[in-house]
């Protein structure tokens, strides 16, 4: 890869983790990405989009709107802000993981657009519960640092998934992305042991704890299942964690 300025390539990092992650329109140069290297700054596009859903969580309690309402509209942001990336993949994995018998079944599942069963049961779950948490942390006055540190510390790590596990088949977005290195993955988790830390204090060290969980169990799952991680696998993580840290924060700020 060509030499560039150390400041040029974080910043297009940032550009590139924004086009796998969302559908914001972002201007970059394509030819300076630097694919999987670039999953540090997973937890700043998680921060991003926590940020935009927190300013229509605001402007509808502003209007009246009851927690819940807020709520789900902050859901709802994120979903339309990520074009349902994560959701996708939590409805998939649920579907491959516990609909198929053996690893080639499961992943001939996961990868089949339509959706079954327990892709739709885990995703009305995944909703009410998510809706739900966030509207408890909405009522007790908090806004913004929840929002943050919830979607910020569920993308922290996806880096190290990435770089610890094999991917489980030969193709797919999670092997065009490629694998991090292990210091791309610890800086992922730097960053956002920082911002958990600045916004919520030792609350924000229990959504952490709670986040990391949730990651190692849904890393296990996958191996013993398939063998390895996949896009979706990786989808349905960031959702399990987001939800554990809600729920987290939701208890912690009564």
């Amino acid at each position: 890869m060509p030499k560039y300025d150390q400041d040029i390539i974080q910043a297009n990092d940032f550009v590139t983790a924004l086009r796998l992650l969302t559908r914001l329109p972002v201007r970059g140069k394509p030819e300076l990405s630097r694919g999987a290297q670039a999953a540090w700054a997973y937890p700043l596009v998680g921060a991003l989009v926590g940020l935009i859903a927190a300013l229509v969580a605001s402007v509808a309690l502003w209007l009246g709107l009851s927690p819940y309402l807020a709520a789900g509209l902050a859901v709802g942001t994120m979903i339309i802000v990520t074009g349902a990336l994560h959701e996708d993949g939590l409805a998939d994995s649920a579907d491959g993981l516990w609909g198929g018998w053996d690893k080639d079944r499961r992943l001939e599942i996961m990868k089949d657009s339509r959706i079954g069963s327990y892709g739709v049961i885990a995703l009305g779950l995944s909703l009410i519960l998510r809706i739900t948490a966030l509207g408890t942390v909405f009522g007790l006055g908090h806004v913004f640092a929840p929002l943050i540190v919830a979607s910020s510390l569920s993308r922290a790590g996806l880096p190290a998934m990435m770089s610890m596990m094999d991917p489980a088949r030969s193709d797919g977005l999670s092997v065009s992305t490629g694998r991090p290195n292990a210091r791309t993955a610890w800086t992922a988790v730097g960053i956002v042991a920082v911002l958990s830390l600045i916004l919520a204090g030792g609350t924000g060290l229990l959504a952490a704890i709670a986040a990391a969980l949730v990651t190692w169990t849904a890393a296990a799952i996958a191996i013993r299942k398939i063998g390895g991680q996949t896009g979706d696998i990786l989808g349905a993580a960031q959702q399990l964690s987001e939800l554990a840290v809600l729920m987290t924060l939701s208890v912690a700020l009564a």
